[in-house]
This record gives C-alpha cells, structure tokens and sequence, in this order.
C-alpha cells in the first residue's frame, strides 16, 4: 500500500507500549493516600493517552481549569516517575514489527506528546529502544501532536524526506500530525483510542488491528 518508504515513526503510549497499568497506578495512589476507593484499571485504560490530565479526570473528575490542577498534576507526575517501568511492557507483535523493520534496513523511531522528563529515561530503561534512530519528546519542539513540528523534527534527525515516512499512531491527534507534516498514517485500532474511538474519521490512511499488521502494508516499498 504504501511504496518507498524509508523511516516508519510511532507514537508511545497506546502504540508501541501499554503504559496504562502504571499511569493509572500513578492515579490511584492519589486516590488511596486520600482515604478514596481503588479504582479498577480498566477505569484508567481509556484516557491513558491524555496523560495526567486522562488520568486526573478518571481520579477525581478534575480538568485543567480547576484551581488545583497544577499541584494535583506535579503529584502524579511524581508518582509515575517512581512506577513508570514497573508494570509497563511492549505490546504482543512490536518487538517482531521493529526486527523486521530493521532486517529491511528501514529506520524507525519515536513521536510522543509525553513529556522528556519521562520519556528518556523510560525508553532508556526498555530494551526496544535501542536501536531507535529518533525519540522526538512532547517538548521537543516548541509545538506537541496535533501540530507536524515534531514529526518534521522527527524526519529532519533521520534524514528522510516527510513523504517518505509513514506515522502510526493510536489517537485522532496522531493522525491529524501526521496528515499536515505529508506522511502517510496508520492508525493502531488496538490502543487505548481516548474518548474518541471511531477511528473511521480520523483521516488516516490505513488501519491496523496488532502491530504485525502493518508490515504487510509496507512490503512493496521497504528495501534490504
């Protein structure tokens, strides 16, 4: 489907991994160290791809415009930094997806909202990541996903022309990124798809069920 691709990028969280168990652990020890039930994890995996502000929502019903948001969200961003590899793993088929790639000599690499506080030393720590070409953080940038900067910032350390990149994401903003940065855009129905899962609508060029599923999509245009 896709021809003479030379770089595939991926989102994180809902796309190469499943953070939920420890963003919603983070969460719901706020909510434990505040007397309050311990909320089922399936609660938590919906939003896990909003971050804090997913994971305040599910907690305690908080948005951003609430007075203490600010001091609730550096809370739980204290709490995740000491659980954010703990129950966190790579989904079934990823690790096989990026042998693949590698075998056919066609670079990959990494495109997250997720701030570099926690994304460097989480991708650090997972042995999938070491033969990343690029790991474009939320902050990289001076723009986050939906915005193309950081998939441009992306193709620019890889060298490779935009066109030829193909962007997989688990979230509408991944797909809107990569439409405007002229990638072709994959959407990976088996993450956590927010509040908004008609992925449908979103635009994308192809969809895929389990990260196996996009190697066949790619086969015509990867070169050894």
């Amino acid at each position: 489907m896709f021809d003479d691709i030379h770089a595939v990028l991926f989102d994180l969280d809902g796309t190469l991994i499943d953070s939920a168990p420890d963003l919603g652990a983070a969460a719901d020890k706020m909510r434990v160290d505040r007397g309050l039930p311990s909320l089922p994890l399936d609660h938590y995996r919906p939003m896990a791809g909003a971050g804090a502000r997913g994971m305040l929502g599910i907690a305690f019903s908080m948005t951003p415009d609430h007075p203490g948001f600010g001091s609730m969200r550096e809370e739980f961003f204290i709490n995740y930094e000491g659980c954010m590899t703990q129950r966190t793993y790579v989904f079934e088929g990823v690790a096989e997806l990026i042998a693949a790639l590698k075998t056919r000599g066609v670079k990959w690499g990494v495109v997250t909202n997720k701030a570099a506080r926690f994304t460097d030393p989480l991708t650090r720590k997972m042995p999938l990541f070491a033969t990343a070409a690029a790991v474009i953080s939320g902050d990289t940038t001076a723009h986050a996903k939906p915005h193309p900067a950081p998939l441009l910032e992306a193709a620019r350390r890889l060298n490779v022309d935009p066109s030829r990149c193909v962007y997989v994401g688990d979230d509408e903003r991944d797909i809107a990124a990569g439409l405007a940065a002229g990638m072709a855009t994959v959407a990976a129905t088996y993450g956590y798809l927010g509040s908004n899962g008609n992925t449908q609508a979103w635009g994308a060029h192809a969809q895929i069920k389990s990260p196996f599923e996009l190697l066949p999509l790619l086969k015509f245009g990867l070169q050894a």
